[in-house]
């Protein structure tokens, strides 16, 4: 029987207790009907890099765990998935130790990485990708690499889910702009009903007591090709 809760004691087991787990992301399947999740899977020094992959028919749950994979057999640590307008899905991941990051379009059914992918932001050391599309325009939010530690996120737009992509500096404004408001981009959620209104989503890591993590939430604006994150108290 294919997992649906946390084992203890397996160390090899994706879900062991001993693992790490983070950026899980949800998308629905029109064709299926089922929700489906990704996430980052990794061991504890980080040397695991795989991308774990649940199925449910709820958006709540419970979900089952169908394993992991290093898509076309590449190292995938953040990551995001992105459906597009015509029901395609790409999955967003830093790989090659984290100094390049891939995208790499989803199966039908969004179950597997394709062989259809390719290396973006080559040599930029990015992470924490975080994807939206705006009047025919794919945005990218990223952050640079340093630990728990906050930095200035940056921003990129291009044409297609593959790029090229043309990066743009950092979208926040305001106090704290420069670390992100203390804080690291991990999504950026269309406002229902309300075209072009998005919301910034971010997290404010507790580096030194981690379960204590917050979060950050801003409204996200783009004015022609530029984006903006300004902080309201």
């Amino acid at each position: 029987m294919l997992p649906r809760t946390a084992v203890t004691g397996q160390p090899s087991h994706d879900l062991d207790t001993s693992r790490v787990i983070e950026r899980p992301k949800v998308i629905y399947n029109e064709k299926t009907k089922k929700y489906v999740m990704w996430m980052h899977v990794d061991a504890k020094d980080y040397s695991y890099s795989q991308s774990g992959v649940a199925v449910s028919d709820h958006v709540t749950g419970p979900y089952t765990y169908l394993g992991s994979v290093k898509p076309n057999g590449q190292m995938a640590r953040d990551m995001t998935v992105f459906k597009d307008e015509d029901n395609q899905a790409y999955l967003f991941y830093s790989s090659e130790n984290n100094n390049t990051m891939h995208v790499c379009l989803l199966s039908e059914d969004y179950l597997q990485p394709t062989q259809t992918y390719k290396r973006i932001l080559i040599n930029r050391s990015r992470e924490s990708p975080a994807v939206f599309r705006h009047e025919g325009r794919y945005f990218l939010i990223t952050s640079d690499c340093t630990g728990w530690s906050p930095n200035a996120a940056s921003y990129a737009v291009a044409d297609s889910p593959f790029g090229p992509w043309e990066e743009q500096g950092n979208p926040c404004t305001g106090p704290d702009a420069a670390t992100t408001f203390q804080s690291q981009d991990t999504y950026v959620l269309p406002v229902e009903g309300r075209p072009g209104q998005f919301i910034f989503m971010a997290d404010r890591w507790n580096k030194l007591n981690l379960e204590d993590s917050r979060y950050v939430w801003m409204p996200l604006s783009v004015e022609k090709r530029k984006v903006i994150v300004e902080w309201i108290e």
